[in-house]
């Protein structure tokens, strides 16, 4: 990523994989670069209004920026995502999201289960899944380069830690990631 003009560096985890947000802010060039995954996504040069904001998609993420004056010359930058400031969108994606990161055929896999939505991603991909009841729980199936893979869910008998999630392949448990 760009010049020496780096003031902010996100990580923002999404179910699609974990993506790295730059910005750029010249202030004596009037200069704004945004970078996402180490791509220029916006370039602004010779703004001569220093303080705003950009706005910008990851996904289907709507994401904000904004540049504000703390005094003197000094500033600001903070991330929205989906209009939750970053610490709140990084609190609620940990409560949704439960990842696991894994070899397997000799390539890194990530799967990530969203438990609002249940939908299945592996490796940035949303999969096409099969649900089903079982005596403690339920088993959300797929197939994973060949190997037959679940997540089974189970009422952990306990309100505030509610359900757990774990995740199957060729009959064995992959322990959960932390990213």
């Amino acid at each position: 990523m760009g010049s020496g003009d780096m003031v902010a560096m996100w990580e923002v985890r999404m179910s699609d994989g974990v993506h790295k947000i730059g910005f750029e802010h010249g202030t004596t060039t009037g200069k704004r670069i945004l970078w996402v995954d180490g791509e220029e996504k916006i370039r602004r040069d010779w703004m001569f209004k220093l303080v705003g904001s950009e706005t910008f998609n990851i996904g289907n993420a709507k994401c904000t920026i904004k540049i504000e004056p703390i005094g003197g010359f000094a500033y600001e930058y903070s991330l929205e995502v989906n209009g939750k400031n970053y610490k709140k969108f990084v609190e609620n994606q940990n409560k949704i999201l439960q990842t696991w990161v894994f070899p397997l055929e000799s390539q890194m896999m990530r799967v990530v289960l969203e438990k609002d939505t249940l939908d299945v991603w592996v490796n940035g991909q949303c999969l096409d899944t099969a649900g089903e009841f079982v005596d403690d729980g339920t088993e959300t199936h797929f197939d994973l380069l060949g190997h037959p893979s679940y997540i089974k869910a189970v009422s952990s008998g306990n309100r505030r830690e509610g359900i757990i999630h774990t995740l199957i392949i060729d009959n064995n448990e992959i322990p959960e990631a932390t990213e």
